[in-house]
Order: structure tokens, then C-alpha cells, then sequence
């Protein structure tokens, strides 16, 4: 059992950190104690759609569920208190023989589905069976707290062929979703799987997201039909992406001689519930004296696992034979750290880390005990900004209410110099470079007093000029005429498109980098509808009045 301490002494054995060997079993990852887990390992086959699957129109369908209280409740868990706080973990949750969550059926022609959540990144918190195919379901708010309620990842069993089923989720935080612009849940079917070779898949009709009789809930209504009697199907927010797929993905470049050879993979700490956080150092041939460093992190919001998608596309690419990859090495160091909060994907948290903060406001004042991976990824790049010039920082996220991938930057030439709008040059050259899903238009450069706290301006203030959050949207892409959702490949093409851009953008001749720059203030001319010159307009001017972050329900600075 570990205690509340989330950093490692000099003294400290690093065999506690558990890194992915070659062969061998994984180490299994901690859960509070008041957590349970079910002993089945859940994988799930990467598969791509043959053809694009379009948005669904939305709907003004009026169909509401029977109030809960009417119905009989199926699944339910224990709630872990909101008032109380993370004391301690280990491998497997709690101790002792699992609780009977779910009914049991009674008999054959028994058609109540059979609902389970209780492994990696499930969050089901309560099912109530309000009519013979219709569901009112309950997620579990991120653990410690009483709110952050939008991702959701929970499993069906005893599935009935081609009936209709109901499913309204009651709790959900947010005001907006995209799930009121078209987008639909995700349905993963085992015997697809194991027979077609299908993966994760959007389904749903009737799709409606709208306010519940409590000022501060929101419902997900949909409708269903599933694919075979007798199944067992998942449903998602979005493309689950757990902390064992990382080790396994870890484990694998570990045991790999050639990629092995340019990427060491560390543990940057422990977090506070003795998860490894890792950490990777990429570079290649010659020695890393005189390059520059790039720094990218994934994860700090667990829910938002698009983000590990793009990652692992960076990451397959950067340690690919492929030359544009073997250049990047060649000049650059990159430091990742693929999942800073592995606590709260391994729970299903939406954004918090056990501390029940969220993390992505702690890079300024929290403390090395509460946000481990924060205090130990700061501290990285302080000692990389005191040796070399660290040319990106570039932090992961998803996004629930705007389509399409973007960035938020940090306005530059604070000083009055002829830095300005240099800090949108690269995400307008990778909206170039990846057209039908990057939308220049939707980025944003301000830096607002409630986002003191985030790695991007925290980094920035650090002296990094280009620190972004790339945020993709957990919907799709309404550009090139597409209107249709993102697959596992267009998340992973991104980490690809990132490192293209990098090469433009760093490029020894400047012509791409001043015909950008040039763009740039044509486009900024053309928003203040001025042929004259803007550069005494103040730069809060130059910015919409929000920033249009999926964050504004998170908790204030640190």
C-alpha cells in the first residue's frame, strides 16, 4: 500500500517504478482502495470504417424518460463519498470478493441488459430499468469530488437483436455538448469483433442533449439497436485509450532493438497512487549537445483519451524509419510524457487527478505532494530551458463543443519587439498541412487571468514562445466538405501532420515561416477590417472576448 506521496527520493530504489520490460507481465495498475475491479483484462481491436461516418441530424425529438424513481434499479455502486479524500491504493482495488452490482436474471426470457463498469476507465456509476428496453443511467462524478460528469465507458450484457433500446444519461455537467451538433456514442460489440474483425463504431438515432429538471444537469438521450442476441457491447464517449494500452504500447517499444535505441523510456515519478508516469527521451545520432528540444505532454484531463490517439500517432511516427523521422531525431531532443494522469484514467475520471483538482490549473503553484507529475514535468523543462532552447511545448486535449482540431497559444511580443503573431505562424502552417481537419479560424491566442495555472501559460511565462494546447474535438470535422466523425487514424494522422509542420516550421530557409507571418497579418487585417497598420491595437483586442476553452467549469487556479 502506498501512501499519499506522490515523488521519488535518490535513496529510493527505481525497481519501485515498475517500467515496461521487454517480456514479462505488465505491472498492474493501483486503484484507491475504495474502488473495485473486476479480474477481466478488456481489449479492444483497432479497427477503421470503411467509409466515413457522417454527424446524425440532430433532433428536437421530445421523447423523455420515466423518472428513475418509477423504475427498478439494476446496477448500482457504492459512491465514494465527495467530501472525503485519496489515503491509499494498491494493485486490484479493494480488497476482498467483489459486491453483486448488477441483478441477477430470472431465467431465459429475462430481457433486462446486465450493466458493469468496474474495470480500466469505466464510470457507471447506477442503471434503472424504466421500461422493458429503456435505461436512466448515472455516471460517477470524478472520485473525491461532486461534479466533472462527461465521459462515460460502461459495459451491456444479454443483448436482444434488433429491438430498440432507450438510454438516457442523467447527470451529465456541461450546458453544450456536440452531441447536440450531431455527433453519436460509440458502440463496441465483442462478437463483431471476434468474428468481422469490426471495432468501435458510432451508433444512435434520436439523439437528443438537453436540460434535465435540475438547473445543473444535462441529459444524453439515445437510441439503439444492437447487433447479435446474447452479446457483450461497450459503449463510449469517445475511443477508449487505458493506462495498461500505454504500458503495452510502452512495453512493446521497450522490446523493440531498433526503436529501443533512440527512445529511453523513464518514469518522470509516481502518482499518488503509485502508477508509474512516464516519461520518453527521443533523439538519435549525433549526441544531443547542440539540439533543441520539443516537449509535448498527453492526459493531464483523463477523459479527453482523443488525446492519447494523436500522441500515439506522434509517437509511431517519431520512432519510425521514415526519413522526414529520422531528421527530427537528428536535430531535435523530445521529452514526452504520454499520460500524466494515470490515476484518473485508470479510475474514469473526466479531468481530476485523485488530489480531485484538476491538474491543468497546478502548473503554477501546486505542490510536489498533490500534483506529482505537474511539479516533476515543470522541473524537466526548467532544467532543459537552463541547457538548450526548447522550440515547442505542445500539451494534448479534447474538446466536447467545438468540431475539428485547433490550438490555444499565448499572445507573444509582450515586450513591444517584432515577436508578434509569430506564435500563430505554426498553427497556421498546420492547418496547412492537415486542411480538412485543423481550423485556423478556430484558434485562440489570448491568455486569460482563470488560466494562470495551465501548462500552456505556465510554460510560456517560462520562456517557451510556442506553447500550445492542441485541443481535438471529440466529434469530427466539418471541413473539406467532410461533416463527418474522426476514426482512430485521423487522430493518430495528427501526431504525424505535428511533426510535418515541425520540419516547416523550423526549416533553414525562412521563406515558408515569412510567407505565413505575412498571412498571418493579412488575416488579422482583414478580422479588424483595417487596410492600416493594427500593431497599436492592444492585444486583447485582437482575441474574442472568451477563449473558447473546454474548461470553464474546471475549478480556478491553484
Amino acid at each position: 500500500v502506498v501512501p499519499l506521496q506522490g515523488c521519488w527520493s535518490p535513496g529510493e530504489p527505481r525497481a519501485l517504478f515498475a517500467l515496461p520490460s521487454a517480456r514479462g507481465p505488465l505491472p498492474a495498475p493501483r486503484w484507491p482502495i475504495e474502488c473495485e475491479v473486476i479480474k477481466e483484462t478488456i481489449k479492444h481491436i483497432e479497427w477503421v470504417p470503411p467509409k466515413a461516418e457522417p454527424f446524425c441530424q440532430p433532433t428536437d425529438h421530445q421523447w423523455l424518460p420515466v423518472a428513475e424513481e418509477q423504475g427498478t434499479v439494476v446496477y448500482q455502486l457504492s459512491p465514494v463519498p465527495s467530501g472525503s479524500c485519496f489515503t491509499r491504493a494498491r494493485a486490484g482495488g479493494a480488497p476482498g470478493p467483489l459486491s453483486s452490482a448488477a441483478v441477477n436474471l430470472e431465467g431465459s426470457q429475462d430481457n433486462t441488459l446486465l450493466f458493469e463498469s468496474r474495470f480500466e476507465s469505466g464510470n457507471l456509476q447506477k442503471a434503472v430499468k424504466v421500461g422493458p428496453y429503456e435505461y436512466v443511467l448515472t455516471l460517477r462524478p470524478d472520485l473525491y469530488t461532486a461534479k466533472h460528469t462527461q465521459w462515460f465507458y460502461f459495459r451491456v450484457q444479454n443483448t436482444r437483436k434488433d429491438t430498440i433500446y432507450c438510454f438516457t444519461i442523467a447527470n451529465l455537467a456541461k450546458p453544450k455538448s456536440l452531441y447536440g451538433e450531431g455527433m453519436c456514442p460509440l458502440l463496441y460489440s465483442q462478437q463483431d469483433a471476434q468474428s468481422h474483425g469490426i471495432g468501435w463504431r458510432r451508433v444512435g438515432t434520436n439523439i437528443r442533449y438537453y436540460q434535465g429538471n435540475e438547473p445543473a444537469a444535462f441529459h444524453l438521450s439515445w437510441s439503439t439497436r444492437f447487433p447479435h442476441d446474447g452479446d457483450t457491447c461497450y459503449f463510449a464517449h469517445s475511443y477508449p485509450y487505458t493506462y495498461s494500452d500505454l504500458q503495452r504500447y510502452l512495453q512493446a517499444v521497450a522490446g523493440d532493438p531498433v526503436r529501443s535505441r533512440y527512445c529511453a523510456v523513464r518514469a518522470l515519478c509516481r502518482s499518488l497512487a503509485g502508477n508509474t508516469v512516464y516519461m520518453l527521451t527521443i533523439t538519435g545520432p549525433p549526441g544531443a549537445a547542440a539540439k533543441r528540444a520539443v516537449v509535448l505532454s498527453a492526459r493531464v484531463h483523463p477523459g479527453e483519451s482523443v488525446g492519447s490517439w494523436a500522441m500515439q500517432g506522434f509517437l509511431d511516427f517519431i520512432l519510425s524509419a521514415a526519413p522526414d523521422a529520422q531528421l527530427l531525431r537528428r536535430l531535435f531532443v523530445f521529452k514526452v510524457v504520454p499520460m500524466l494522469n494515470p490515476d484518473g484514467v485508470v479510475v474514469g475520471n473526466s479531468r481530476c487527478s485523485l488530489a480531485g483538482r484538476d491538474p491543468n490549473r497546478a502548473y503554477r503553484t501546486g505542490s510536489r505532494g498533490s500534483f506529482p507529475a505537474v511539479w516533476h514535468l515543470r522541473a524537466v523543462v526548467e532544467r532543459l530551458l537552463a541547457e538548450r532552447e526548447v522550440v515547442l511545448y505542445c500539451d494534448f486535449h479534447g474538446h466536447s463543443r467545438k468540431n475539428n482540431v485547433f490550438m490555444y497559444g499565448c499572445n507573444g511580443g509582450r515586450d513591444g519587439s517584432g515577436t508578434r503573431l509569430r506564435e500563430r505562424v505554426f498553427p497556421l502552417m498546420l492547418s496547412k498541412n492537415a486542411p480538412d481537419k485543423f481550423s485556423f479560424p478556430s484558434c485562440k491566442f489570448k491568455v486569460q487571468k482563470s488560466k494562470e495555472g495551465t501548462g500552456r501559460v505556465v510554460m510560456w511565462r517560462m520562456g517557451i514562445a510556442n506553447s500550445y494546447t492542441i485541443e481535438v474535438a471529440f466529434g469530427g470535422s466539418t471541413l473539406g466538405g467532410r461533416n463527418s466523425h474522426f476514426t482512430v487514424e485521423d487522430l493518430k494522422s495528427l501526431g504525424y501532420h505535428l511533426c510535418d509542420t515541425l520540419l516547416d516550421f523550423c526549416d533553414p530557409n525562412p521563406a515558408k515561416f515569412q510567407q505565413c507571418l505575412v498571412e498571418v497579418d493579412a488575416l488579422l487585417r482583414q478580422r479588424l477590417g483595417s487596410g492600416g497598420s493594427w500593431s497599436d491595437v492592444p492585444t486583447s483586442e485582437l482575441e474574442s472576448s472568451t477563449s473558447g476553452s473546454d474548461s470553464s467549469v474546471s475549478d480556478g487556479s491553484l
